[in-house]
Formats: C-alpha cells, sequence, structure tokens
C-alpha cells in the first residue's frame, strides 16, 4: 500500500494509551505506522516517577478488572492487574466499614460484602488477561453495624441496585435520561445515608469529580463497572501499559522528542525532524494539544488531581483495600497502602502510602493530608516520609452532562483523533476511541497494508521498553 510519495501511510502523534494502543491494531493490519511523541518517554499522564526503588504514579487512576478493552487490546497479554483485595473500605464516623467482596473468596463482583442479596448472585468471570494475583488476607476490620450504609433494609436495597446495574446493557445505559451524577444520585429512591456514605465517595474516587457534576450516564458506567469487577492497579505502576503496548510494537514505530508543530490528511511537520508524508494522521495527544493541531476543536474543562506519597516504617494496620473517607473530613478522597495492593511498587521491607486529592489542593497539600489520613488510619503521621507530590491541574478530562460518550474520531478522509476525551474519561475510554480511531483510518485506506516500512525519523531515539 506505501506509494513512493509517502514515507508512511499512518503517521499517529502522541504516544499515550490511545495512539501506542491505535498502533498496534493499525500495523497488526500491515498499515505502515509511525508514532512521535514529544516528551522523552511514552504514555503521556500515565507514568510513573522512580524515587529510591519506590514507584510513584503521578495521577493514578483506578483500573477495574471489568474493563473490555483490557482484555481486547493486543500488546496487553503481559499485563498483570493486582486487586483491592478484598475491596472497599469505608471511614465514617470515626470507624471503618468494610465494603467489597470477601478476602480470598474468588468473587470478581465489588459489591458490599454486609447485604446477603449479593451472595446469590451470579459471579462474572474474570477476564482471561487479568492475573490478578492473591494478597494477603485482610486483618479483623471493625465494623458498626447499619453505618455508613444504614440500616439493614437500606443495604438490602443497595445490594439489588448494585446488582441490576452489574448486567444491565451499555445501550440501555446510554439511552437513560442525562442528568449531573448528584442529581441523578439522589432520585434513585436509596436513603441518603447510602447515597451520601457510599455512592457519593465511591463515585468520587472513580470519576475524578469531588462534585458529581459527572453526565449521570457516566456514572452508570462506572457503577457498573465496579459493581462487575474488582478495582485493581497495574503491577509495577501505571506506565506499564503504555510501555506494554509500544514495546510489543515493531521496531522503530515509536520515536520520542520528537514536537509535532502542524498536521495535514498527507503530512506532519515537526519542530527539528522537517516534515514527514503520509496517508493519514491520527491526533492521539491530550484534548489541549489536540486542539492546538486541530483547531475547531472543543477542549473540555478539567477535574485536577493531586497524588501525595508517603512512607513510613509504622505502617497502618489495614491490608490492601481502598480507603475511602465517607465523611469528607478532609482533602483526601481516597487512600491506600499501596505496598500491599502491589508490592513491585516498593522496595523490599518498605512500605508506600499512595492519598489522592480532588479539586484544588489546599496551600499546604502535605501538612493537611497528613493531618487527615492520621484521622482516617488512626495513626500518627508526623513520622511519615513524603516522597513526591504530584500536581496535575488538567489530569481528567470533565464529562459534564450534555456528553458525547462516542464523539467522532474520523474529522475528515485522512485526519483522525482519538484520545479519552473522545469518550470516557478513563483508561477504558482512552483505549476504546483508539479501537473506533483505528477501525476509521483501516475502513478509509481500505487495503491490506504494506510489508515495506521507512524510517522517517531515523535519529529519533526510540521509546523505552518494558
Amino acid at each position: 500500500m506505501l506509494e513512493p510519495a509517502y514515507q508512511a501511510d499512518v503517521v499517529v502523534v502522541g504516544a499515550g494509551v490511545a495512539g501506542l494502543s491505535a498502533a498496534h491494531r493499525l500495523t497488526s493490519a500491515g498499515v505502515t505506522t509511525v508514532v512521535l511523541e514529544a516528551a522523552p518517554y511514552v504514555g503521556g499522564r500515565m507514568s510513573t516517577e522512580k524515587v529510591d526503588g519506590f514507584r510513584l504514579d503521578r495521577i493514578g487512576q483506578l483500573l477495574s478488572t471489568a474493563y473490555p478493552e483490557l482484555d481486547l487490546s493486543p500488546g496487553l497479554d503481559a499485563l498483570v492487574l493486582r486487586p483491592f483485595a478484598p475491596g472497599v473500605l469505608l471511614h465514617s464516623d470515626g470507624r471503618h466499614h468494610r465494603a467489597g467482596a470477601p478476602a480470598g473468596g474468588g468473587s470478581a463482583r465489588s459489591a458490599l460484602h454486609a447485604v446477603r442479596a449479593l451472595a446469590s448472585a451470579p459471579r462474572p468471570t474474570v477476564p482471561p488477561r487479568v492475573r490478578a494475583r492473591a494478597l494477603r488476607p485482610a486483618p479483623p476490620v471493625r465494623a458498626r453495624t447499619g453505618a455508613p450504609l444504614g440500616s439493614a433494609v437500606d443495604q438490602a436495597r443497595l445490594g439489588p441496585a448494585l446488582a441490576r446495574i452489574a448486567t444491565t446493557p451499555v445501550q440501555r445505559i446510554l439511552s437513560r435520561p442525562e442528568l449531573p451524577a448528584a442529581q441523578a444520585l439522589a432520585a434513585r429512591g436509596l436513603p441518603s445515608r447510602t447515597v451520601d456514605g457510599f455512592l457519593r465517595p465511591l463515585l468520587a474516587a472513580l470519576l475524578c469529580d469531588p462534585d458529581l457534576t459527572t453526565s449521570s450516564r457516566c456514572a452508570d458506567l462506572a457503577l457498573r463497572a465496579f459493581a462487575s469487577g474488582r478495582l485493581c492497579l497495574p503491577e509495577g505502576g501505571a506506565e506499564v501499559l503504555p510501555e506494554l503496548l509500544a514495546a510489543s510494537l515493531p521496531p522503530g514505530t515509536v520515536h520520542t522528542g520528537v514536537r509535532v508543530t502542524s498536521v495535514s490528511t498527507t503530512r506532519v511537520t515537526t519542530a527539528g525532524h522537517g516534515e514527514i508524508r503520509c496517508r493519514a494522521v491520527l491526533v492521539a495527544t491530550d484534548a489541549r494539544a489536540a486542539a492546538k493541531l486541530l483547531p475547531g476543536l472543543r477542549v473540555p474543562d478539567f477535574h485536577p488531581v493531586t497524588v501525595v506519597h508517603h512512607t513510613t516504617s509504622e505502617p497502618p494496620q489495614t491490608s490492601a483495600f481502598l480507603l475511602l473517607d465517607a465523611d469528607r473530613g478532609g482533602p483526601v478522597a481516597h487512600t491506600a497502602v499501596v505496598s500491599r495492593v502491589d508490592p513491585a511498587r516498593a522496595p523490599a521491607g518498605r512500605t508506600l502510602v499512595s492519598s489522592t486529592v480532588l479539586g484544588v489542593p489546599p496551600a499546604e497539600v502535605d501538612t493537611a493530608v497528613r493531618m487527615h489520613l492520621s484521622r482516617l488510619y488512626g495513626t500518627s503521621t508526623t513520622r511519615w516520609e513524603t516522597l513526591a507530590v504530584h500536581h496535575t491541574a488538567e489530569a481528567v478530562p470533565a464529562m459534564r452532562p450534555p456528553h458525547d460518550l462516542r464523539k467522532p474520531v474520523r474529522l475528515l478522509a485522512g485526519l483522525y483523533v482519538c484520545g479519552d476525551h473522545r469518550d470516557t474519561s478513563t483508561v477504558q475510554g482512552a483505549l476504546h476511541s483508539a479501537h473506533r480511531a483505528a477501525a476509521a483510518v483501516l475502513a478509509d485506506l481500505g487495503a491490506a497494508g504494506s510489508m515495506h516500512r521507512a524510517d522517517p525519523v531515523a535519529t529519533t531515539p526510540r521509546a523505552a521498553a518494558a
């Protein structure tokens, strides 16, 4: 398919998970593809900093074993997901309240442990590529009956509600009336104690949206993934996903340190590496960078995220839980002893505690976070060592209603765009938009591909491989 006038069939701009996944689908179809990345590394916002043997995510988005694209995306066969086992721990009124599947019970459904209605519900199977390794069992957690989820009757209502949404077809969810998530929750008929004590902090963590201004359809999709899968982290850090994708591409496909200054349907102009002629261009950058290359593309609002990483020689007495603050008594939305979820993120014998602040952080963020963590974990944090404070102002594209979950990826023949800003603001959304964009490119090129490939940026270093 490659003609003499072209140096590549497709140029992908951006080496985040969307661009790399799309490149994988294109190269697998025989289409000569070049990926250009301005940064010196692949992954975009899914990056991991290394400090003294610790692996510290900059944003730390939560994944779910129910994300279909983690199983469908080529190149992720070696991905290992480490679940929060046994699930979610809620902090309310100075006590911890356990929610989630029982420790060691092989359920892939993350539903309320205290709800008997889920005990007989069908349990979906974890996708075959998801290798969620068994973790140490959780120590006993003090639980107070009826709190923070309400009475036994309230809990019995919540159980079937989660079970129903777990089996609701996606198209039915997308056809529902659209409201801000906070308003939709209030209209669900669930007790306010259950909504405020569980669903609000849970959705805030899943959507990175503390005020729940997100479209109710997107919130329902997040609840569906929670109810039918397990919350988890990629083993080794967030960067493992893009590095696996990059490593599985043909040698010479990915070029880092190449900044693209303009694009058209037949060429890409770079700063310092000249022009690259091609048959199609796929812009797979973040929303703001994409709008600079594609005038007229709307830039959404964003949710800022701050992640604070600590280490301590006196680890909190909680296991591999995701701890949510149902009281919203401080800046921390959720926290975890991450080294117990994924031991690969900390040196042997060391503890890593990672905490997420949603929205604009307080001025003295580390001090405020330490005070809040002291209450959440019930232990002193004065001797904890701060490893890093990562603030990302434009971490997650906002999905306020009306939100089109399937924004067009084909702008015109030869020019395409993908990323989490074209779908849902999740890893699943980024990968799914790449799937759609690659399909559109292949349909327009309409050829089986070429076995010959050129290296238009031969002097540029290739992306690091996992």
